[in-house]
């Protein structure tokens, strides 16, 4: 017998309180509303309290996750948290996030770090492993604090990125052709020192002159992963629709990770697709790299983008360079 379908059962978002408008960044660093919004199309972001970590923001949107899926948590047998910025190296986010749930002792609980292709990456592990049949519903979650990772002395990516986090409960259907129908994954490691946090690994351990010469900040070499990045997503995005036999004016829904507005219109063009077709809200959020997506696909739900029956693409670029996409039939 084929195996069974592994579906959304429902999703969740949280985004901190406090927004962060580029009028309020133009006061600190040299830079203007018009100048950001023509490069990114980012409006505002939100940026997390002192208070709130990576953990307790994956908590506020798995809980609401399973909310929306009427799944309670001891039925979860499986939790993946995407993430780049754990709570601290050692012990993995999941771990918090699993005891402040009240999940189950007796479950799998593990970090996954592709950058903002974090959350397409543990969306494919955790419908494998539900594939395998010895797991039932899992909780996946992307998260992220990059607050705490920007150098908000560099104008060029300070920016550019917000905090929040999104989650999705996947479970097992013996309904046929429904939920993620497949997936393209990918990597271009020769590219990686494009899109970087140099320190604070085993290459560079933390020190004085470490921290003096700001490396344990994010830097990145815009232009070049932009280029990339483009070409990444389309391939990711034409890949997956040739696996399927699929045009992509049958897709109901894109949701692409928001990082840039001419990223996501340069992709829109490509696929020959209007702009409409594609679910946007990187202007009130910024680039959330794992939390991206999943916090997009809880909006779009909310806001009747997404139907049953409909097709809807996710696609994604991150460090790493990491790459993929997945196609959903809800």
């Amino acid at each position: 017998m084929p195996p069974p379908s592994t579906v959304i059962l429902g999703t969740g978002a949280y985004a901190p309180e406090r927004i962060l408008t580029n009028a309020d960044l133009s006061k600190v660093i040299d830079t203007s509303d018009e100048w950001i919004r023509t490069r990114s199309g980012i409006r505002e972001r939100r940026i997390a309290g002192d208070h709130e970590t990576t953990a307790s923001m994956a908590v506020e949107a798995g809980s609401r996750a399973l909310a929306d899926a009427g799944v309670a948590a001891s039925e979860i047998d499986l939790l993946i948290v995407a993430t780049i910025t754990p709570d601290m190296p050692m012990p993995a986010a999941s771990c918090l996030v699993q005891h402040r749930l009240g999940l189950p002792n007796a479950i799998g609980c593990f970090d996954l770090n592709a950058a903002c292709s974090g959350f397409l990456y543990a969306l494919d592990a955790a419908c494998g492993m539900l594939s395998s049949g010895r797991y039932r519903k899992a909780l996946v979650i992307g998260a992220e604090k990059l607050s705490t990772i920007v150098d908000w002395q560099d104008r060029t990516t300070c920016l550019l990125f917000g905090d929040g986090a999104g989650a999705v409960v996947v479970g097992v259907s013996d309904e046929p052709g429904v939920g993620l129908l497949g997936t393209k994954l990918g990597v271009l490691g020769k590219d990686a020192d494009l899109l970087t946090i140099p320190a604070g690994g085993s290459a560079i351990p933390t020190s004085a002159e470490s921290v003096a010469n700001r490396e344990h900040y994010l830097r990145m070499k815009g232009k070049e992963v932009f280029k990339i990045a483009v070409r990444a997503m389309e391939e990711a995005a034409r890949d997956i629709l040739e696996q399927h036999r699929l045009s992509a004016h049958q897709i109901g829904l894109v949701i692409p990770h928001q990082a840039n507005l001419r990223i996501i219109e340069a992709i829109a063009q490509y696929l020959e697709l209007p702009i409409e077709r594609f679910f946007v809200n990187v202007d009130r959020y910024g680039n959330t790299s794992a939390a991206s997506i999943p916090l997009a696909l809880d909006e779009a739900r909310r806001a009747g983008r997404v139907h049953k029956g409909d097709l809807t693409l996710l696609v994604a670029f991150g460090a790493g360079l990491t790459y993929g996409s997945a196609l959903i039939r809800w």
